[in-house]
């Protein structure tokens, strides 16, 4: 099983001609996503571990700064074998999968 984290990014076309000075104008455009995985391994965790682990991993691919902003807008648990629909797109109009989902790298047990 893995965890299917998907995102959406906006880019701030406010920003293409600030000079820096002053306040940042705002003129958020919502410019696509993207797909990320997490391995779970063979058992799914119960909600409220699975809440905890997406929360851990936010900082892997939600963002926001003058320029531009990444948020996560669902989660799901799929199965090892699953593919986005851009991946599939991807294998049936190309043969290959060039650009496949993120896998995100497993967190590091804390330090006791």
């Amino acid at each position: 099983m893995k965890l299917y984290v998907q995102t959406q990014y906006f880019e701030n076309y406010g920003a293409h001609d600030w000079s820096g000075e002053g306040a940042c104008p705002q003129y958020w455009k919502p410019k696509g996503g993207g797909d990320y995985f997490y391995q779970l391994g063979d058992q799914t965790p119960p909600d409220d571990q699975l809440d905890e682990l997406v929360q851990a991993l936010r900082d892997r691919f939600e963002y926001s700064n003058d320029h531009a902003r990444n948020y996560m807008v669902g989660y799901s648990v799929v199965a090892d074998d699953f593919m986005t629909d851009f991946e599939k797109s991807q294998l049936e109009y190309e043969g290959v999968v060039t650009y496949p989902a993120v896998m995100l790298q497993p967190l590091m047990a804390q330090a006791a």
